[in-house]
């Protein structure tokens, strides 16, 4: 049952974003328009005032919080401002007479700045004694760039028409330059595929904008419509890019989009930020019953998204894995605390009563509405077993979804090696081997696999998995002591 990470939603994200552009640019194409120079200054002007804007916030918040990465995203877009004033500046017709260097600004801006952008993932950058050194090389690179812009404005007549529209140069210049985007664009797909928030898919979105916006600067000639269409694609995608990610740097719990570096663990770390209040409420009120299945449901939820990521779940169902691991036990809202609290074995009648707290979860999320089917999925059927001998509706394996399997493995183990108030925790290896026990009749082999490898990544010492061996034909609510039962309740 390995999982390849389908790679299609991704690719169908970007492909919608690049309609509106894709569909401006064959529009204006062909359209001849003369408008005065002074419109192309303002234009690119508005631009850089947009860019400058964020790159002095993404700074200062830098500079604040030590954070290495902010400074260099606020260096990109330093380098967009501060190339788009050359450019602008450079406008034949208002303050210079005909000239290359408005065409050669325009054409590496982008470029330039999308290469800078990628690199905000490099790992060197999240250290935060590079934070002074990072500022210092920004403020070198600006003030670099602005005198060699100044002198280039000087001998602008000097510089020649590079690259000609719809040439080889062009087009090589495209090519190199959207790598950069397209990357970014990709990290930013993953990331809205995780928390679905508004402001990542803008991000997307912008990135590509822009995109579309160095092909049409590189292919068409001002007095071309889809010249201007692609200033004003430039704009829009400055714009979609450099507000979302600048405010995002303002709390302590940005997605970043550009660094593409939130994991799936995030979302359960900052169940508020990227899952929604309702989640946090329900959480909230789980902690105020039983602080101690609060706390197991986050340990679930973490430790379920890290097997999802190990067997390769794409984006969108690791985010339903974390929504379901965080509100799985959401149902013992409704059992009483003198049963959830016993400090001894339970009675029959008490795990009964325990046993409806998966269908009583998927009742309570049915009725607040808005839970995507898989996630109610894995409310209920946390607790079935791959041979039908699980409760409520004693599901068969073929129809459990992965989730479910994973979040099955997730729950057992925790609760084993957590303290309980009737036992104290199990080590690993006691629970790891009550797990080998029952893979193939209770557990999913991969799921359990996944688990023993993240579990030996964090202690080196732990034993290798056994040899396979033929599941133990005891049922597992007759083991000694009833542990399997307990626990998993």
């Amino acid at each position: 049952m390995s999982q390849i990470r389908p790679r299609l939603p991704v690719v169908g994200l970007l492909a919608r974003s690049a309609v509106i552009p894709a569909v401006l640019l064959i529009a204006t194409n062909m359209v001849m328009v003369m408008f005065i120079p002074v419109v192309h200054m303002v234009v690119v002007g508005v631009a850089g005032v947009l860019a400058a804007s964020c790159a002095i916030a993404m700074s200062h918040v830098a500079a604040r919080r030590n954070d290495g990465r902010a400074v260099w995203i606020g260096m990109a877009f330093s380098v967009i401002a501060t190339m788009l004033v050359i450019h602008g500046l450079a406008t034949p017709g208002v303050i210079l007479p005909d000239n290359g260097l408005v065409q050669l600004a325009g054409a590496l801006n982008l470029p330039v700045c999308g290469a800078i952008l990628a690199a905000s993932g490099l790992p060197m950058l999240r250290r935060p004694r590079r934070v002074r050194l990072l500022l210092r090389i920004q403020f070198l690179v600006i003030a670099t760039l602005a005198i060699a812009g100044a002198a280039a404005l000087v001998f602008s007549q000097l510089i020649p028409v590079v690259p000609d529209p719809s040439t080889v140069t062009a087009e090589l210049i495209f090519g190199f330059g959207a790598i950069p985007l397209v990357l970014l664009a990709w990290r930013a797909g993953r990331t809205y595929l995780l928390t679905r928030r508004v402001s990542d898919l803008i991000v997307v979105e912008g990135i590509v904008w822009l995109t579309a916006a160095q092909f049409g600067l590189l292919n068409f000639t001002m007095m071309n419509a889809a010249w201007w269409a692609a200033h004003g694609l430039e704009v829009a995608g400055i714009g979609m890019v450099a507000i979302p990610v600048a405010l995002d740097l303002r709390h302590a719990v940005a997605s970043r989009p550009l660094v593409g570096d939130l994991r799936a663990a995030d979302l359960v770390e900052h169940e508020e930020a990227y899952l929604g209040g309702r989640v946090r409420a329900l959480l909230v009120r789980l902690g105020e019953k039983d602080p101690s299945t609060e706390g197991h449901t986050r340990r679930v939820a973490t430790l379920a998204v890290a097997i999802g990521e190990r067997l390769d779940l794409p984006e969108g169902r690791l985010r339903q894995l974390a929504l379901g691991g965080l509100l799985h036990d959401v149902g013992k809202l409704s059992v009483p605390n003198e049963i959830l609290n016993k400090p001894g074995r339970l009675t029959d009648e008490e795990f009964d009563e325990i046993r409806r707290h998966p269908g009583a979860g998927r009742r309570l999320l049915t009725e607040l509405g808005g839970f995507s089917p898989l996630v109610l999925d894995l409310v209920e059927s946390h607790h079935e077993r791959l041979d039908a001998g699980g409760y409520p509706n004693r599901v068969p394996a073929g129809d459990l979804d992965l989730e479910v399997r994973i979040l099955t493995v997730a729950d057992v183990y925790d609760a084993l090696t957590a303290d309980r108030v009737y036992r104290e925790a199990w080590p690993a290896e006691r629970a790891l081997a009550l797990l080998d026990d029952e893979t193939g009749r209770a557990f999913d082999p991969e799921c359990v696999a996944a688990l023993r490898w993240l579990v030996a990544s964090e202690q080196p010492a732990l034993s290798p998995a056994p040899p396979h061996r033929e599941p133990d034909p005891t049922p597992l609510r007759t083991r000694p002591a009833a542990v399997f039962g307990e626990a998993a309740a």
